[in-house]
């Protein structure tokens, strides 16, 4: 048995979206290699007390790294059961089925882009602008908590 009949193929769009984090993360640290140098920031100085604009992009990276591992877990349970657009019979009887893991995962990865670019503004207050990134965040959330509940014979 192999990961390609037993994934279903909207799993395809899953695998995008962590591909799509992984760009973002990458952004996300170049942005931090280009403060260095800009503001000369040397390792392993996590932060300047000259800079408030280069710590606003080193926090940007910073909190995205701290949220991430969390995001890939639930993104990854909630993927196995609401991948894509398109979702196995048995589940499609559920209230979530409308839901879909790729979906939320390009919101909440989306969002850490509009989170930074408003941060590098030097207003801490500006990476609101990524708040929107908690509908993908607690959607994956709850979709894992779905995914526990079926397994556990409660839905």
């Amino acid at each position: 048995m192999d990961a390609l009949t037993v994934l279903p193929s909207s799993f395809g769009y899953v695998i995008f979206t962590f591909l799509y984090s992984w760009i973002m993360l990458g952004y996300l640290a170049v942005k931090v290699g280009g403060a260095r140098k800009k503001y000369d920031v040397k390792y392993p100085t996590m932060y300047s007390d000259k800079h408030q604009v280069f710590n606003c992009i080193q926090r940007a990276h910073q909190n995205t790294l701290e949220v991430y591992p969390q995001w890939l877990v639930f993104q990854t349970i909630a993927a196995l059961v609401y991948p894509g657009l398109r979702f196995p019979a048995t589940v499609q009887r559920h209230a979530l089925s409308g839901l879909s893991a790729s979906v939320l995962g390009v919101i909440w990865v989306t969002s850490r882009f509009s989170y930074a670019w408003g941060y590098y503004t030097g207003d801490p207050a500006k990476r609101m602008n990524g708040a929107y990134g908690y509908i993908g965040y607690f959607g994956v959330i709850i979709l894992s908590i779905s995914v526990a509940l079926q397994l556990l014979g409660f839905l």
